[in-house]
C-alpha cells in the first residue's frame, strides 16, 4: 500500500539558507513506522512551520511600516521646512559674510589645513608669514624642506603636525596631478573626495571645506558649531554622524555650492556668538525656532 506525499515550496524559502525546497509530488511506500522517515518528515514540516512563523512576521512588519509612512515623510518635511527657516533667519539677520578669505584657492587649501584645532586669528599669522616669505605657492611648498615649513607656520600650533599634513597633500597634488590646481578640481567630485580621504590627516570636514571653498564644489561642510545648532533644534540626535548631518542639508537644499558656501559661513558665525557650548538665546536670531528650542530656552 502506497502513500502520497505533497512537499510544497514555501514562498520564503529562496530567502532563507537551511530552507528545503519541495516542487516534486513523490509517491513514496508507507514508512510511518520507519524511524529515520518519521525524524526527516518531522524536519520538514518543522522548516515549514519556521518559515510560516517569519512570512507572518514579515507581513507585520511591512503593515507597520506602511503605517509608519505618513510620520516619517511628516517628520522629513518638518526638517526641510526648518532647515531653510534657519537659512532665512540668518541671511536676514545677519547677512551675506563671503566667506572664506583668501586670494587663491591654494591659499583656500592651506588654510582649511592650518585652521584645525586653533583660531582662525592664528591661521590669519601663519598665512601671513608664508606670504611674506613668498612661500604660498604649491611648487615652492613643495620644495621647500618640512623643517623650514614648519618654522613658518609656527603660529597656527601643531605646526609640526601640520607640515607634515601640508606636505602629504602637496605630495597627492603632484603625484596625481603634476601639481595643477585646476586638473585637481576638474575630477569627479565624489571620486575627489575619496582620494582626498585617504591624505594623511585630512578628515571630512578638511576635506569638504577644500571642494566647497577652494573648488567651488556643492558639498556641504559640517562642524562643532553645525552640530550644536542642529541638536538644539531637534533635527539630529547625540548620535548622529557626520555623513548623517551633511546629508540632512544636502537633502533639504539645492546643490548650489553658493548656498551651501553661505550657509555654513553663517552657521560657524552663530555658533560663535549666540549658539555657544553656555547658550545664549537672548539675541540670537534662531530664538524660538522650534518647540524644542523653545522648551530648552525655558530651562
Amino acid at each position: 500500500m502506497e502513500r502520497v506525499f505533497y512537499a510544497r515550496t514555501h514562498p520564503f524559502a529562496g530567502y532563507y539558507s537551511g530552507y528545503k525546497t519541495f516542487t516534486t509530488v513523490y509517491r513514496v511506500p508507507n514508512l510511518s513506522h520507519n524511524k529515520t522517515f518519521r525524524y526527516h518528515l518531522n524536519s520538514i514540516n518543522g522548516t515549514t512551520n519556521q518559515a510560516d512563523t517569519i512570512s507572518r512576521w514579515h507581513q507585520r512588519g511591512v503593515r507597520i511600516f506602511i503605517s509608519l509612512q505618513p510620520f516619517f515623510e511628516m517628520t522629513t518635511r518638518r526638517h526641510k521646512e526648518t532647515v531653510r527657516n534657519i537659512y532665512e533667519r540668518l541671511y536676514q539677520s545677519i547677512g551675506p559674510l563671503k566667506w572664506w578669505p583668501a586670494d587663491s584657492p591654494f591659499e583656500v587649501i592651506i588654510g582649511a589645513i592650518l585652521t584645525q584645532n586653533t583660531s582662525w586669528t592664528n591661521v590669519e599669522k601663519a598665512i601671513k608669514v608664508l606670504k611674506e616669505k613668498n612661500l604660498l605657492d604649491p611648487r615652492r611648498l613643495y620644495s621647500l624642506r618640512e623643517k623650514a615649513l614648519a618654522q613658518a607656520i609656527k603660529s597656527s600650533g601643531f605646526f609640526n603636525l601640520k607640515a607634515k599634513r601640508i606636505k602629504s597633500f602637496l605630495r597627492f597634488l603632484f603625484e596625481h596631478y603634476q601639481g595643477s590646481i585646476d586638473r585637481m578640481f576638474s575630477e569627479d567630485t565624489e571620486t575627489l573626495r575619496e582620494k582626498m580621504l585617504k591624505i594623511n590627516g585630512m578628515g571630512p570636514e578638511t576635506v569638504d571645506s577644500i571642494l566647497l571653498y577652494a573648488g567651488g564644489k556643492p558639498v556641504f561642510v559640517v562642524d562643532a558649531y553645525t552640530r550644536r545648532i542642529l541638536l538644539r533644534h531637534g533635527l539630529i540626535s547625540e548620535k548622529a554622524g557626520y555623513e548623517e548631518m551633511q546629508h540632512l542639508f544636502m537633502d533639504c537644499l539645492e546643490k548650489d555650492a553658493a548656498l551651501f558656501n553661505e550657509y555654513h559661513a553663517l552657521l560657524v558665525h552663530t555658533g560663535k556668538h549666540h549658539c555657544k557650548k553656555q547658550h545664549n538665546c537672548t539675541l540670537c536670531p534662531l530664538k524660538g525656532l522650534t518647540r524644542r528650542h523653545r522648551v530648552a530656552m525655558a530651562h
